[in-house]
């Protein structure tokens, strides 16, 4: 799968004159021009959003990452990028409905004054992901979380890329807290016959998870891949199996939808919290601000509080902890949120997250959100224990009754695919 980006040791062609073949792009204000690759809903088989990359009409042969790392070296990187983030932002009020858009920016460069400006000037940056692309290592991370997290104010999410590669792993996961992660190519190339590679992205998923970040898994090209992703779980991805980049909103084909959704509902499995969301009452966090009552819905014992992107920010609940009922008026307790889960996670690792909670905060709501963050409702730790008990029982009954065990299925080795420029 083409991307935005490459290590900085690519250069322009040697026939080339760089810096005046950079000064022709800089002076040129169609260049780079964008086009966008789905990104796709692996549950429901829609597109859920979608990346903008950037194209270069000339020199012929020469391909982004080059550009962008020539830029770099030449000291003109931010001002290229700047370009690419100003004409994403410009086309957001034409993307598609209940669709994102991300856009690669170099986290190394994210704070040179042209990027900084972009970002600092924009209005609103709903639906915009700015996806962190990171070859060269970032040696002071507070002026670059300050910056994004002036960018997420105005609405923006943050995806890290290429995670389990380069300087893109766990720690900088950890650093950055993105709300997406994406999983580099090398990782999904044939992985569903590496079952290493299923390992990682798993381990990645769940280090995703407790940090409440979405997982990406980028570069499908084949079947068997996306059927491997999608039994892993995983909530999104993109690559040519889906759709090449192009000048418009590409829809996904009619019967690659149905062929998504039949092995989605083939991987469902009972042991998933879906069944156990319960919906609550919710109020605005501005509503919640400017109100002089506590919340609007004094019959119900939860009220969950939502940012204007429908994201959890906090509980109020009626009464103690305990649930034993409150003392004449007395006033509602504002409660953090202390573990969230998306509405596909299994039980037993929701559970085992809730049971490992400080002692003060093991029994509260679970908040549950779906694929983006929005939220959807909460799971109550009681009723995760109640169904794993129903499941453990129906297993003992279960087993006295299968027949001998089938042999394992075996996978064949592993084997490398270039990627196509």
């Amino acid at each position: 799968m083409p991307t935005a980006r490459s290590a900085p040791d690519a250069a322009l062609p040697s026939h080339l004159d760089r810096d005046r073949a950079l000064a022709e792009v800089l002076d040129d204000a169609t260049q780079p021009r964008l086009v966008f690759q789905p990104i796709v809903d692996l549950r429901r088989g829609v597109v859920a959003g979608y990346e903008a990359l950037a194209r270069f009409d000339h020199p012929a042969g020469v391909t982004p990452d080059r550009w962008f790392a020539a830029a770099d070296r030449a000291g003109v990187g931010a001002r290229l990028e700047a370009r690419v983030l100003r004409a994403a932002i410009a086309v957001l009020p034409d993307v598609p409905a209940d669709c994102f858009l991300t856009v690669n920016v170099s986290p190394h460069l994210l704070c040179e004054p042209e990027l900084h400006d972009v970002l600092t000037s924009a209005a609103d940056l709903r639906r915009l992901v700015l996806e962190l692309t990171e070859h060269v290592r970032v040696d002071e991370y507070e002026p670059l979380t300050a910056l994004l997290d002036l960018a997420r104010g105005k609405g923006a999410v943050v995806a890290l890329d290429d995670a389990g590669t380069g300087y893109s792993g766990l720690q900088q996961v950890a650093l950055i807290r993105p709300e997406m992660v994406k999983i580099d190519r090398a990782l999904v190339d044939h992985a569903d016959r590496d079952e290493i590679k299923l390992a990682v992205t798993e381990l990645l998923g769940a280090f995703a998870g407790r940090l409440d970040a979405v997982l990406i898994v980028e570069g499908v090209e084949r079947p068997e891949e996306l059927e491997a992703f999608v039994r892993l779980g995983i909530p999104l991805a993109q690559g040519w199996l889906f759709g090449r980049p192009g000048p418009g909103w590409a829809s996904l084909p009619p019967e690659m939808a149905a062929t998504i959704r039949d092995l989605a509902r083939r991987s469902e499995r009972a042991h998933t919290v879906a069944g156990l969301v319960e919906r609550t009452a919710t109020i605005s966090d501005e509503d919640l601000l400017s109100s002089t009552q506590p919340f609007a819905a004094p019959r119900h014992d939860l009220v969950v509080v939502v940012d204007r992107h429908d994201r959890a920010v906090c509980l109020v609940r009626r009464g103690p902890a305990d649930g034993s009922p409150a003392a004449g008026d007395a006033p509602p307790d504002v409660v953090a949120v202390s573990l969230r889960a998306t509405d596909t996670a299994e039980l037993t690792d929701v559970a085992t997250r809730a049971m490992t909670r400080p002692p003060a905060t093991r029994f509260d709501p679970i908040v549950c959100g779906d694929a983006y963050g929005r939220y959807l409702g909460i799971l109550r730790p009681e009723r995760l224990v109640l169904r794993l008990a129903e499941l453990a029982a129906g297993a003992v009954r279960t087993d006295a009754d299968l027949a001998p065990a089938r042999p394992p299925i075996t996978r064949a080795g592993p084997t490398t695919q270039e990627e196509t420029a």
